[in-house]
């Protein structure tokens, strides 16, 4: 494969055509709200609660302000490069071509690894069945979204509001129903699992896989009308509502059903209504989950459609991924590409396995654009420096405290990664000095 590029010039946004600019702030808005809410309220609290027993709730502060940091980064950045592939551009841009490239690979790994989380967890959900079930009715998810996204993003953002809605009444229905089912208690707030600092650090990065989805914002940015404006704006907007939906659902689950029911639950909400005493809620938590699932699942396929697009354009990944449909105005190979590996992926991996690798890969993204928004100048900050460097000092931290197998993983994948575009690198150099 040819994934090497030059080492020269910006990101050419006429490389392949352009994305047509549709959605406004509230679309947007939707949009990270899709890619946010599901993911660590149906997905992590019970890895998390296995790190830190209730310790997860400070956990989910500090991923949370962590969050923040790059949100605001990312926000920062994609205003002065409204194009698509998020910090994969930014780093480029800033810091130079590998780092771009490491936060591009960093991001398109992590989130093929989430798009399987997320196809699994709509399947474990939808179909409470056998192990094969649930693989099929993922992988058919995968392509039914695939489909969809290939139509074009006008059809993403009305979906997508949808689901959020849906969703987000299905977890007010469950908060409600833990309130009044008369079985919750204070005492299901104890400490226990890892323990100490490190467990709440792990359960950080664990749980920063929920807060993920605010990037889908920036890496759409060729496609958000006035993106100067609209971009700032709407990933803190998307980020606050998230923040304020998982913490309320973090203690309510820890009230009915507390941390060790939950670290070793697979469906976490479910054991939380039936814990306290209602069972009968149990349908509406699997549909809300299934719903916020197949919501995060639509917005990351369009989010590692556009940043796969944005790296073929520099021929860091193969150019053919680089193609926009001429009638759609989506990058429709890569996300062909994209639908094939994770319905492959979701017929191979354990849910749980997967939430640390997306977590290393999408820390390692964050991490390079909080350096990258530190470089920028005044002109271009509405920020203050610090929040770069906080943002800095968090990924790394978490990334340190994630499970070791996790850390392994991802450091794997990104030898792999650096040594390809090396390689290719050498090759197109040798190529070149080639007598004609």
């Amino acid at each position: 494969m040819d994934y090497a590029s030059g080492e020269g010039g910006r990101v050419s946004s006429q490389a392949g055509g352009r994305l047509a600019r549709r959605l406004g702030t509230g679309d947007a808005v939707v949009i990270g709200l899709g890619s946010m809410i599901g993911a660590g309220v149906f997905a992590a609290f019970g890895p998390a609660a296995r790190a830190a027993g209730a310790g997860l709730l400070v956990g989910l502060v500090i991923a949370a302000v962590i969050a923040y940091c790059n949100a605001v980064a990312s926000a920062q950045l994609a205003a002065a490069y409204p194009t698509s592939g998020g910090t994969y551009v930014y780093g480029r841009e800033r810091l130079g071509h590998w780092c771009g490239f490491a936060a591009g690979w960093g991001f398109v790994i992590g989130k093929t690894a989430s798009c399987a989380a997320m196809a699994l967890t709509f399947a474990t959900y939808a179909v409470p069945g056998p192990w094969w079930a649930q693989r099929a009715v993922a992988a058919a998810g995968v392509v039914g979204l695939a489909a969809l996204n290939y139509r074009g993003v006008t059809y993403t953002a009305v979906l997508t509001r949808v689901l959020v809605a849906a969703s987000l009444t299905a977890l007010a229905v469950v908060v409600v129903g833990i309130a009044v089912g008369g079985q919750v208690s204070t005492a299901n707030l104890h400490w226990s699992g890892t323990g100490g600092l490190y467990g709440v650090l792990q359960a950080a990065g664990l749980l920063f896989f929920a807060f993920a989805g605010y990037a889908r914002i920036a890496t759409m940015g060729e496609e958000v009308r006035d993106p100067q404006r609209t971009i700032p704006r709407a990933i803190p907007r998307a980020l606050g509502i998230t923040v304020a939906v998982y913490l309320v659902v973090g203690m309510a689950a820890l009230l009915a059903a507390g941390p060790d029911r939950l670290a070793a639950a697979s469906a976490p909400l479910t054991t939380a209504v039936q814990a306290a005493g209602a069972e009968g809620l149990a349908p509406v938590v699997r549909i809300g989950a299934a719903l916020a699932a197949l919501g995060a699942l639509l917005a990351l396929i369009a989010g590692i459609g556009r940043t796969s697009l944005a790296m073929a354009r520099n021929r860091d990944l193969p150019g053919w991924l680089s193609a926009v449909h001429p009638r759609h105005q989506v990058p429709h190979h890569a996300e062909i590409a994209l639908a094939v590996v994770v319905s492959i992926l979701v017929a191979t991996v354990d849910l749980r396995g997967v939430i640390g690798f997306s977590s290393f890969g999408v820390l390692v993204y964050y991490a390079i654009a909080n350096t990258a928004a530190f470089t920028q100048p005044a002109s271009d900050r509405r920020w203050p420096r610090w929040l770069n460097l906080l943002g800095v000092a968090g990924c790394v931290t978490l990334v340190a405290a994630l499970p070791w197998q996790s850390v392994l993983a991802g450091i794997t994948m990104f030898a792999i990664g650096i040594a390809g575009r090396a390689i290719a690198l050498t090759r197109r150099k040798a190529h070149a000095d080639r007598p004609a």
